[in-house]
């Protein structure tokens, strides 16, 4: 076990994160609690030429800078003592025992022993992926790889959203400008992991059947209207996108949308009375429904419904012409 030491912070190079995985660290209760008790757990350090290099302890050292105190207890490592992928190792055991890692900065860590300490992905999936209880298999090794190289905007959202790994690979399929795009829909939303599914998948139809990018598609002016609505709540825009992208995505199905509440308007129906189509004009059903209170209102629903069928418009409508 290493002496401890107290090391002056000027000596300490923060700008060195070779060995940091943080991502939105939140200082404040490692802040109260260094305030109230002081240092639980020493830093790591290792030695440097001119001064110390963080092993683990990045947050601590953060907070002792918050706090003006001018040096903090450290463990010290020589400077070729071990080899920088051992280090990185230690430094991930010391963080699981005490606080755990959200799910950037796995990502973060996997990304760099891949790329920076030139690992191999097999090793990689099989025996560190379980250190963070997911199981060894290198679709889920390349789901946090694509993670680690979004945008920082992407990241935050991820980690705020707690999106699923398969949404996230579905953003990995999108290039910078068309994720950036996106996540400015995305963002104000508060999605479901089903109803993000559902946005992102119609996106990518919409943009592959139009020949266009999804930034296109987002900045149409039909959706930027709904965005812009500050009345109608994160639930009501949800809605409302959701609509003008099936309609952007199904033509066709609008065409016949449009055309069945135009001669459903033409039928001129009591407000109690209300007709549906099949879901997706699948099938030839149509669907009536009507509400009364009364045995007059009932009588009354029954006469409107017998007079349709010598109306046109609803001919029309069962014959679809």
């Amino acid at each position: 076990m290493k002496v401890i030491q107290k090391i002056p912070l000027q000596q300490i190079d923060l700008s060195d994160d070779t060995f940091s995985v943080n991502y939105l660290p939140n200082f404040k209760r490692l802040r109260s609690s260094i305030e109230e008790i002081g240092l639980i757990q020493p830093v790591l350090l290792r030695e440097k030429p001119s001064g110390y290099q963080i092993v683990c302890g990045f947050r601590r050292i953060s907070a002792f800078h918050e706090l003006r105190i001018p040096e903090i207890e450290s463990r010290v490592f020589g400077a070729k003592e071990i080899d920088e992928f051992n280090l990185f190792s230690i430094s991930l055991h010391e963080n699981l025992t005490t606080r755990g890692f959200n799910t950037v900065e796995i990502a973060i860590a996997l990304e760099k022993m891949v790329h920076l300490f030139q690992m191999d992905r097999v090793a990689v999936a099989n025996t560190f992926l379980p250190l963070f209880s997911l199981e060894p298999n290198e679709k889920i090794l390349n789901t946090y790889l694509s993670l680690a190289q979004m945008e920082d905007g992407v990241k935050s959202y991820v980690l705020r959203e707690k999106v699923s790994r398969s949404n996230i690979r579905r953003l990995a399929t999108l290039n910078p400008h068309d994720r950036i795009a996106i996540l400015s829909l995305i963002s104000p939303l508060k999605l479901s992991e089903s109803r993000l599914r559902e946005v992102l998948i119609l996106l990518e139809e919409i943009s592959r059947r139009n020949q266009c990018t999804e930034k296109d598609i987002v900045q149409r002016p039909e959706i930027q209207a709904i965005l812009s609505r500050k009345e109608f709540t994160p639930s009501q825009k949800t809605d409302r996108l959701k609509k003008t992208l099936m309609d952007l995505r199904y033509p066709r199905m609008r065409e016949m949308e449009e055309r069945f509440e135009g001669k459903k308007r033409e039928l001129n129906l009591p407000s109690n009375i209300s007709l549906h189509h099949p879901p997706f004009f699948e099938g030839k059903e149509l669907r009536a429904e009507f509400q009364f209170e009364t045995i007059e209102e009932f009588r009354s629903i029954v006469s409107s419904l017998s007079s349709l069928a010598d109306k046109k418009e609803f001919q029309g409508i069962i014959h679809n012409d």
